[in-house]
């Protein structure tokens, strides 16, 4: 009977043994995330005061492009967050291990979005993310987003502005969630036209974050393609005033500057910047340039007008002038003399006819040179003018700065 119960206490020490043997199996890694999984802990982290924080220690913010088209600047952010989830830690005792990876779907994960944006998307960079022992989830997220930003393109193309980009949770309020964002960096700041020269973390309120980002757009490619023409063009309707008043060189070379200017506007509609509240100066130096070239071209022909005619009357023509097709006939074959007294009168007729034309010749002389005279007159106002209208737009292009209002989104 002894015997037996030996054998029996024998065989209870080896189930023990056989017990603890499977329980030191199931203290892998794996067996861990698996424990973990089992909770299915799917919903937000709620404690009693009932807002939960989430840390951001790092965001790395790169600016796509800048619609100024439609007025939107294209972003894209990535974020490391960091959240607590008491219910996810574990005693190192039982499992020696600091850290352990989790499908991102089997566990509750935080939504962070952009306030002014009108679309904002939200992807997470990996499939799993790290959870420590002490219930610390860390996760890595990439938000794009199209912001409804006002640039300020009253300087275009010499515009510079910022642009709030407003980071929250997806409810600051009750039983929401708290960003605490650390860090914003921007790695490259050229993209296309446009420059980041700077992002910088700001806030309104304790609720209110957001990404400040100062944008300046590269001069180069603009002044070569909108600017530079017009100066040209101008300048060669400058020059123009070199010809002759006389024939219609002048006039002709004129109205092509005004058309090619015309088609010059009409192709660029489609790359000039939209309209805002600080409209671009751009469209009104165009429309100035216009006007310079139409009254150049009315000036000129009213001048070759008053240096063929004398006179500035279209309805009717100047008096005491000799047309160009008169004939003079010699009637000396035809005509018999009768009398020295006839003789006398058609010398006298000759002599007037000749100083006639002697009297139009020096009127077409002053009427040319008069008119000359006023096309020199014009010229240096006109060039002193636009060369002064030149300088003074380029520099209020440079340093006037309109002042727009980004934080409508915010009532």
């Amino acid at each position: 009977m002894l015997r037996f119960v030996r054998n029996w206490k024998a065989l209870f020490l080896l189930s023990l043994l056989y017990v603890g043997c499977g329980d030191a199996v199931c203290t892998s890694r794996r067996c861990l995330a698996e424990m973990l999984i089992e909770k299915g802990l799917l919903s937000q982290p709620q404690t009693e005061n009932c807002t939960h924080v989430i840390k951001v220690p790092f965001i790395e913010y790169q600016t796509l492009a800048v619609d100024t088209k439609n007025l939107r600047l294209i972003s894209r952010l990535q974020a490391r967050i960091e959240w607590l989830d008491p219910e996810l830690k574990w005693n190192t005792a039982d499992y020696d291990y600091k850290d352990v990876v989790l499908p991102i779907e089997k566990v509750w994960t935080p939504e962070i979005l952009v306030t002014n944006g009108i679309v904002s998307t939200m992807n997470h960079n990996s499939k799993d993310l790290l959870v420590l022992s002490d219930g610390t989830l860390r996760h890595s997220v990439v938000i794009n987003a199209e912001v409804n930003c006002e640039v300020n393109l009253f300087n275009y193309p010499f515009a510079f502005d910022s642009c709030p980009v407003a980071v929250q949770s997806w409810s600051d309020t009750g039983c929401g969630s708290k960003l605490v964002i650390t860090k914003v960096h921007s790695p490259d700041g050229s993209q296309g036209d446009w420059q980041t020269e700077s992002v910088e973390l700001q806030n309104k309120s304790d609720s209110r974050q957001y990404i400040l980002v100062n944008l300046r757009i590269k001069p180069t490619n603009p002044f070569v393609t909108l600017l530079m023409p017009s100066i040209l063009i101008l300048l060669a309707d400058m020059v123009s005033f070199a010809l002759p008043l006389g024939g219609g060189e002048r006039n002709c070379f004129k109205v092509t500057l005004v058309l090619s200017f015309t088609v010059f506007l009409n192709i660029l509609n489609d790359i000039l910047p939209g309209d805002s509240s600080c409209s671009p100066i751009i469209r009104t130096h165009f429309c100035i340039c216009l006007v310079l070239l139409v009254f150049s071209m009315l000036v000129s022909l009213v001048l070759t007008r008053l240096a063929k005619d004398g006179s500035l009357i279209f309805c009717c023509g100047s008096k005491g002038t000799v047309p160009d097709n008169t004939e003079v006939k010699a009637e000396v074959s035809v005509v018999q003399i009768s009398s020295p007294e006839e003789d006398g009168g058609m010398l006298k007729r000759v002599v007037n006819f000749l100083e006639a034309i002697d009297a139009d010749t020096l009127k077409k002389d002053r009427d040319l040179k008069f008119a000359n005279n006023l096309d020199k007159i014009f010229f240096w106002f006109y060039s002193i003018g636009g060369t002064i209208y030149f300088i003074a737009m380029i520099i209020v292009m440079v340093q006037y700065r309109c002042v727009v209002n980004h934080f409508e989104f915010w009532y």
